[in-house]
């Protein structure tokens, strides 16, 4: 249908065009070429359709109705011999007619006599002044003689603004790629000897009576640190006793560099010393917390085994983490005493396995901590030599201020690794452990060989214990379409170690995962069965499925486990079948977050159950509220509690009572104190800022074009910015800064402006951004500057000089980078709009070239400056996939610098 109107609307124009040559002008003014204007249409920042004629008359601008229908893609005919324009403006029932015979015009307001000069006859067909034609349709028609602009002027938004939008979201929705942080600017904060530290603190105050214990008030609190010392970044924890005396603290140095630029010739990619964790293997080791030293050159978000990976973090005092795989909700972990949170040894299945760890506060804070941990042929070392060497004592931090008498006899542990890849497809490893298991000391050897094997990877390992026991293991992980498979079998003789149970001589266990699509439902289902053979003859046999499911913003898991246990003599224990139940969501304005437990042989019994909601009532306040049955405690209890955010600390209050009598009351105040970048000295904040990163970004005009901010240069307010794809809430204030806190350490991040927040589509980012790695504590600086921006347009055509339809194009800058890509209509009309100063190539996209069957490379170069801010490029025409290609130097030759063939 588009297609027709714009067929017919073009030749209604002709129509108008021919009818209009014969006509008479009218007495006293004649359409000459000095009068003339060409007008480009844009409304919003949005560029619509071709350019537009018009003339400046006594009475001010015309403009060519034929083209502002066009432009507008309004149902209007327009009949030049009949004297009549007829149709409706973007409702049906705002009918439009215009009879030039009996000079009357219909419109919405109404009807009214049409005055001669306001539709005069011109060489490109009928010219309405820009002011009643403005009145006719509803909107606002502005014409900028400066810029040769119309500006369509709207309350409510024009179908063909809706349409450019509709369009602009189908392109968003096209494969992703994703973003080569390799190929941007980088902007690197440098170590120092030192950098004052930022502190996260957390006070509790709380009464508490119970038939136990009496009564007594209880005084907490917490204080986190991150920091630098002698160029290492430093983090420590203290906290205390529910007495207010010092209890735990931990204290780490450290480095971590994602390109393993640490320690000379040794590449490390981290290495610290303090509270640190173990290294973990298949058959020996677990990754353990301890005070030690560990080194490493492999990759930083690398999991210890292939198959599972241990998440460990600082979990405050009163904070809740539940991990999500994929969607899928696995687990929780509450507060504990060494305030940590825990999830050893969790699954992976073949793939991407998106871990998302969220992170729910007592004053409302949600933070959320992502990790996408591939398996595939990424898990294989590309030809490259890995490291890892450690020793640490269990559970022991590094300097020890409460009694802890069971952890003095914790022994001390030792790792040494080293992994090659053979090929593309195949890695060897090799690892030396020694550890204490039941106060005496073991040491193992360790190799396996891993090997990519289609949609599977297959992993094979041995271990030899100096005492004589060895162990082996065969490992697949595979995905047969949705089937998610998982099989492990292990088979030993007098070994034990962290992995491998005293007097187990094998464990064979099988998992499949499985996803139903049922239209807006996918339901994951996972089931698993292990077997277990011992010595002694104790066998056990377990099995057990997950079922998850997430709709309308509520998330699910319901899982059922199975156990049956053989005792080599006497009588075997009765089967033990338990079921747990978790959920997370919102409900309008309303978070909900559940948990039911319940053993179902022998003798069924309800375990436990809890639910805990909040609601936000303002837009700094929450309400909370938990509910909760413990059958060990034989008691139900409820709690309510208020939490109010200011913007430099948070409090609540909080009051519970149980079935048994219990009462308790407490007040809790979380507060960040660190370093203000902005302003200097310190700030204070309600956020987190010790265990993350901060940017502070600085947007600016650079018109010089030199990248770097002049002193005359002007500051750019309001501005959004964006961290990856993801826009920040803060908008850039009057001094175009903004600090932007909340950042995963270590982690490059690209900082960029998001151009849809630019009020002038004339004035666009200078590139995507800078790509910087934050450090959890401290701010980096950058400066991101905007420069003036023009437009490139053309014609795809074929060797025959046909339009070809449909086809992705690309500007590409003299660096390689893609600066823009569009695609091109149905008469191989192409627009690349908002592109800033610069001199560019132009090729078509990999994927619509192959589809196509086209050479990418197009022998055309656009350059776009203040004295050609739109460039015309007229016909371009692509060659067949089977033309002869360029060679570089042709391409050098031809000005097309770095833009490669690809």
């Amino acid at each position: 249908m588009r297609l027709l109107r714009r067929a017919g609307l073009a030749f209604a124009a002709a129509c108008a065009a021919t009818a209009a040559a014969a006509s008479a002008p009218e007495p006293g003014w004649t359409a000459t070429e000095d009068d003339s204007l060409l007008f480009e249409a844009r409304l919003g920042r949005y560029r619509l359709g071709s350019d537009i004629p018009g003339y400046q008359t006594p009475e001010g601008v015309c403009v060519n109705l034929a083209a502002v229908i066009k432009a507008l893609d309004i149902p209007v005919e327009v009949d030049a011999g009949k004297g009549l324009a007829e149709g409706w403006a973007f409702e049906e029932r705002n009918r439009l007619k215009i009879d030039r015979r009996s000079a009357a015009v219909l419109f919405k307001g109404g009807n009214r006599k049409l005055a001669p000069s306001e539709v005069r006859d011109t060489p490109e067909g009928w010219c309405v002044t820009a002011a009643s034609l403005s009145e006719w349709l509803g909107i606002g028609l502005v014409p900028d003689l400066r810029n040769a602009v119309i500006l369509v002027q709207s309350t409510a938004k024009l179908p063909v603004e809706l349409a450019a939008e509709r369009r602009a979201r189908a392109g968003r929705v096209r494969p992703m790629q994703e973003i080569d942080y390799s190929a941007l600017p980088q902007v690197r904060l440098p170590y120092a000897l030192w950098r004052m530290p930022s502190l996260d603190a957390v006070v509790t105050l709380g009464g508490l009576s119970d038939k136990q214990r009496g009564k007594r008030l209880d005084r907490q609190y917490e204080l986190y640190g991150s920091g630098e010392v002698a160029a290492m970044s430093v983090d420590a924890r203290l906290s205390s006793t529910e007495r207010g005396a010092a209890d735990d603290f931990r204290i780490r140095a450290y480095r971590s560099d994602s390109e393993g630029r640490l320690l000379g010739p040794l590449r490390a990619t981290h290495f610290g010393a303090g509270d640190v964790s173990s290294f973990g293997s298949a058959l020996v080791s677990r990754s353990m917390p301890g005070r030690g030293a560990v080194v490493t050159n492999r990759p930083i978000d690398r999991p210890d085994t292939f198959d599972r990976k241990t998440f460990r973090g600082e979990l405050p005092s009163g904070w809740d983490a539940e991990i999500y795989r994929n969607g899928q909700l696995l687990g929780a972990a509450q507060n504990r005493s060494d305030g940590r949170y825990e999830f050893v040894d969790m699954p992976l299945l073949f793939g991407p396995n998106r871990f998302e760890i969220i992170l729910y506060g007592p004053q409302g804070q949600l933070r959320r901590e992502e990790e996408t941990v591939m398996v595939g042929p990424d898990s294989i070392s590309p030809r490259e030599t890995w490291y890892w060497a450690g020793a640490s004592q269990d559970e022991r931090d590094l300097f020890s201020l409460g009694s802890d008498p069971e952890a003095l006899g914790r022994g001390w542990r030792g790792a040494l690794g080293v992994e090659r890849g053979i090929d593309t497809r195949t890695s060897l490893s090799a690892q030396v452990h020694s550890l204490v298991l039941d106060d005496e000391r073991l040491t193992y050897m360790e190799g396996a060989v891993r090997r990519s094997v289609g949609p599977a990877l297959v992993e094979v390992a041995g271990s030899y214990q100096t005492k004589g026991g060895y162990a082996l293991r065969g490992q697949l992980l595979g995905q047969l379409g949705k089937t998610y498979v998982s099989a492990e079998s292990i088979v030993g003789r007098r070994f034990v170690s962290d992995r491998v149970d005293r007097g187990v001589t094998g464990s064979h266990r099988l998992g499949l995962e499985h996803s139903f699509d049922l239209g807006k439902l996918v339901m994951p289902v996972h089931v698993e069965g292990r077997y277990v053979r011992r010595e002694s003859g104790n066998d056990s046999l377990e099995a057990g499925a997950r079922l998850s499911a997430s709709f309308n913003g509520l998330s699910f898991t319901g899982g059922i486990d199975w156990r049956r246990h053989r005792r080599g003599t006497g009588p075997d224990p009765p089967d033990i079948v338990e079921t747990a139940f978790l959920a997370n969501g919102s409900i309008g304005r309303t978070r909900l977050r559940g948990e039911m437990r319940w053993r179902l042989s022998p003798r069924s019994k309800f375990e436990s159950a809890a639910l805990v909601g909040q609601r936000q009532i303002g837009e700094r306040s929450d309400l909370r509220a938990e509910i909760g049955y413990d059958r060990g405690l034989d008691r139900m209890r409820g709690a309510i509690g208020y939490v109010h955010r200011f913007s430099t600390f948070s409090v609540s209050v909080n009051g519970e009572a149980a079935s048994d009598g219990s009462l308790a009351a407490g007040l809790n105040l979380a507060l960040s104190l660190g370093p203000d970048p902005l302003r200097g000295g310190f700030r204070l904040a309600s956020g987190k800022l010790a265990s993350t990163g901060t940017t502070l970004a600085r947007v600016f005009r650079d018109e010089n074009g030199d990248g770097v901010r002049q002193p005359q240069e002007p500051l750019a307010p309001d501005v959004q910015l964006k961290i990856g794809r993801a826009p920040v809430e803060k908008l850039t204030g009057k001094a175009g800064e903004v600090l932007i806190d909340n950042l995963e350490p270590h982690r490059p991040v690209l900082v960029g402006v998001d151009s849809s927040s630019l009020p002038d589509p004339l004035v666009q980012a200078a590139g995507a951004g800078v790509v910087v790695v934050p450090r959890p504590g401290q701010a980096v600086a950058v400066d991101l500057p905007l420069v003036s921006a023009g437009e490139v347009l053309g014609t795809l055509v074929d060797s025959s000089g046909a339009s070809i339809e449909g086809i992705d194009l690309e500007l590409v800058d003299r660096a390689g980078r893609v600066a823009a890509a569009t695609r091109s209509d149905f008469d191989g009309f192409f627009l690349f709009e908002s592109v800033a100063y610069g001199s560019y190539g132009l090729r078509i996209a990999r994927l619509s070239a192959q589809a196509a069957k086209l050479a990418p490379e197009l022998s055309v170069r656009a350059e776009i400056s203040g004295k050609t801010p739109s460039v015309k490029l007229g016909r371009v025409e692509a060659q067949g996939a089977d033309a002869p290609r360029l060679a570089y130097a042709e391409l050098v030759l031809a000005g097309l610098g770095d833009d490669r063939v690809r």
